[in-house]
């Protein structure tokens, strides 16, 4: 395997442990529901403490599975479709290079 691949598969890997937490995944799936969205929706649409919200958040930012921006008071979060797609692909083209040997 390449160093490239296995850089891919070390940045897929860190993605879809974020991913694997049950209320980052509830929290993702609120913002691609909403396309664009601020913590106060997040927090009070799901029922959770601000604080929790906040630090499910920036894991998911440290991931770049969310893109954030300011518009006043508020930061908005959207989904990155690219970087789900990248990582789709990197592990599919992981699976599918494993299936063929």
């Amino acid at each position: 395997m390449s160093k490239l691949n296995q850089d891919n598969l070390n940045v897929s890997s860190e993605v879809l442990r974020a991913l694997a937490h049950p209320l980052r995944l509830k929290i993702l799936q609120f913002i691609d529901a909403n396309e664009a969205t601020h913590v106060n929706k997040i927090y009070n649409t799901l029922n959770l403490e601000q604080s929790i919200t906040s630090q499910h958040l920036r894991i998911l930012r440290e991931v770049d599975l969310v893109e954030t921006r300011r518009e006043g008071k508020y930061i908005y979060y959207t989904v990155n479709y690219g970087k789900i797609n990248g990582i789709n692909n990197i592990v599919k083209a992981f699976l599918d290079n494993a299936e063929s040997k």
